[in-house]
């Protein structure tokens, strides 16, 4: 027991932390929210994780998924909300452009106030899990279980999947929610997998097989401090909140949404960018914003 409680507080205290608050706030909002991010960023990776994860070799930061996770304060059900990194947004001083841009340009404080200000929702905690991390993290679970909705033969993101359920390992786990170019619905259909993953990563991570093996307890909380960054004003149950949504995804306490979207191929400034049905996301932040439950799209 003793154990099982101090090997996730020994984690705790081994995260990065960064600074994501920005000066400018929004009021704060019903319930809580967070972002969660997945950094894509190549830097800290060496030539031979590179060439086993098949991530290439793109400089900078940037982020393959961006999600938020709300919990309301009352009735109603928990959410994973994606946000395509492609959105096309209004960037705090930087004009308007993709919101990936955000993070490439200012970082984990910059993207906040970003989706602060588009959606008024305040975001009261943040984390980020990198390449190797998200890899390192599927490994020391003995790999995740997951039903794959379609083959998918994607060179680009190093896969050759066949349709059903199977176990997969940390870099084919990684090529499943990288990959949008064997995916007919491209990146709303990748991220929607990056949720379901979620889901199951939390779902093993729960099991007896997990927590009652020291050393894949172990394992499993050290990999996951490793490759991961949290902000500066996040806590300990802020975390606990989010891996609690995660796990939802699996059961189906936790909401699978995506920002309502018009159009996946919009012409921009910033080129091909994905622009919001705003009237439909105005509504869902409304909703989150007023403590309102939200339900599963029709």
């Amino acid at each position: 027991m003793v154990f099982t409680i101090a090997t996730p507080l020994i984690a705790w205290f081994r995260i990065e932390r960064v600074d994501a608050t920005p000066e400018t706030r929004v009021a704060a909002s019903s319930g809580s929210t967070y972002l969660l991010v997945g950094n894509d960023g190549r830097g800290d990776l060496t030539p031979e994780e590179r060439r086993r994860l098949g991530t290439g070799s793109s400089e900078g930061q940037r982020t393959d998924s961006i999600i938020l996770v709300h919990v309301p304060s009352g009735d109603g059900p928990r959410a994973l909300i994606s946000v395509p990194r492609d959105s096309f947004l209004s960037i705090p001083g930087q004009g308007e452009n993709k919101v990936n841009a955000a993070f490439a340009i200012g970082g984990p404080e910059l993207l906040v106030e970003t989706l602060e200000q588009r959606t008024g929702l305040r975001i009261d905690g943040y984390a980020e899990i990198g390449f190797a991390g998200f890899a390192g993290v599927v490994d020391s679970l003995g790999g995740v279980d997951i039903c794959v909705p379609f083959d998918m033969d994607d060179p680009r993101a190093h896969i050759n999947l066949q349709e059903g359920c199977q176990t997969l390992d940390g870099p084919t786990a990684l090529g499943y929610v990288r990959a949008r170019y064997s995916d007919p619905r491209g990146d709303l259909g990748r991220a929607e997998r990056q949720r379901q993953f979620l889901g199951a990563i939390m779902d093993k991570a729960a099991t007896p097989s997990t927590v009652l093996i020291p050393w894949r307890w172990w394992g499993f909380t050290q990999s996951a401090a490793d490759g991961m960054a949290i902000g500066d004003n996040t806590s300990m149950i802020d975390m606990g909140q989010v891996l609690l949504t995660m796990r939802g995804v699996s059961g189906g306490q936790t909401l699978s949404l995506q920002v309502p979207v018009a159009n996946m191929n919009a012409q921009t400034s910033a080129g091909s960018a994905v622009l919001w049905d705003d009237a439909a996301a105005d509504r869902l932040f409304q909703q989150i914003r007023d403590g309102e439950p939200l339900v599963a799209p029709s």
